[in-house]
């Protein structure tokens, strides 16, 4: 295998030799798991461990490697290798950090197509796909819609489902498949190109490892069967993984995410809602919040019909969301930044009173 197979680009190697970082061997981070690396290089794997420097420069969560990325390696055992640096990522896919309304975490990097995959059966939510489509944008991270589990429906139901995402969603791909039967796996084959590294976004339970190992062509990743009593399959992956396809194609697992919390999202916010901010063009006022406002061309929009009213419920949500967290990051580099004024007058008090 190459690096090329693997996602490597000429990018990639040009920062490597302006870094001179030519003394180290090249590898991708395919797993981490609690501190715990894997990394992939073109003749095998290794567990990885970052250098104390690297460790303690860190000043946060992003600055440690995640799935995906390219990094600096050498080897000081036969199945262990040290990480010196983490490349520049091009592509970042993150979401608001569960329980820390300032921080990110990543998902994965260097990613160049998001499949988002959602069950057609109950658990159908079309505001969790604008979601995770807002995520992907927001990251220049092409999306593929894919909708699993199509054996639980008939034809004319799935009709009905597609085109009410094409309502909503435009310009974004959009597949039918079924784990179970294989109807549509071989097309969606077909997309994914030798190279390219592709991401399974999704909530629990909607079928994504069973993609990948269909995908794969052979089971590898675990998958648990559909609970009888909610319809619903059981989440089984419990950390991120990079595959590598037999026919071309690098695919990243996922747990599924409970919970997508949007971040500062203003250019995924703007292509997820790209009618929406088309209108708001038109706004009296620049500042318009598109509530309450008088000439409001987006509430006039609704009205007409011209924008769906559940997918602007929704972008109210989301942009609500990100103000919060842009305020909560305001709050607290002012409350940083009062702190280190104190410190520093106190020292500086405390010099002038010596004397």
């Amino acid at each position: 295998m190459t690096l090329e197979e693997l996602g490597y680009n000429i990018e990639f190697e040009n920062y490597r030799k302006d870094q001179n970082l030519d003394s180290f061997a090249v590898g991708r981070i395919i797993s981490e798991h609690k501190g715990r690396y894997v990394v992939r290089t073109t003749e095998r794997e290794y567990e990885g461990e970052i250098i104390g420097n690297l460790r303690f420069s860190s000043s946060k969560r992003s600055d440690f490697p995640a799935v995906g990325d390219w990094v600096a390696i050498s080897e000081y055992d036969n199945d262990k290798v040290l990480i010196h640096k983490v490349y520049p990522r091009k592509t970042i896919i993150e979401r608001q950090a569960i329980g820390k309304q300032d921080d990110k975490q990543i998902i994965a990097t260097n990613i160049d197509s998001a499949f988002i995959v959602q069950a057609v059966d109950r658990d159908f939510n079309i505001n969790r796909i604008e979601r995770y489509l807002t995520i992907s944008n927001n990251s220049n991270v092409k999306p593929i819609i894919i909708l699993n589990k199509i054996d639980l429906v008939n034809e004319n139901e799935l009709t009905t489902l597609i085109t009410t995402i094409q309502e909503r969603i435009e310009n974004v791909p959009i597949f039918a498949i079924s784990n179970e039967s294989r109807k549509g796996i071989n097309e969606l084959k077909e997309t994914i190109e030798n190279g390219k590294t592709y991401c399974l976004l999704g909530s629990s339970g909607v079928g994504k490892s069973t993609l990948l190992n269909n995908l794969l062509g052979k089971q590898l990743m675990r998958t648990s069967a559909i609970s009888v009593g909610s319809s619903r399959g059981k989440h089984v992956t419990s950390h991120r993984e990079l595959q590598v396809l037999e026919n071309g194609g690098i695919l990243i697992d996922n747990p599924g995410m409970r919970e997508v919390g949007i971040a500062d999202y203003t250019e995924g916010l703007e292509t997820t809602f790209e009618t929406i901010l088309e209108f708001s063009n038109n706004c009296k006022f620049k500042d318009c919040t598109h509530t309450t406002e008088i000439e409001c061309a987006v509430v006039a929009a609704i009205e007409r019909g011209d924008i769906n009213r559940s997918s602007y419920e929704n972008y109210l949500k989301m942009e609500r969301e990100k103000n919060h967290y842009e305020s909560t990051i305001a709050e607290r580099r002012k409350k940083d930044k009062d702190f280190g004024k104190m410190v520093k007058n106190y020292i500086k008090n405390k010099n002038q009173n010596k004397y």
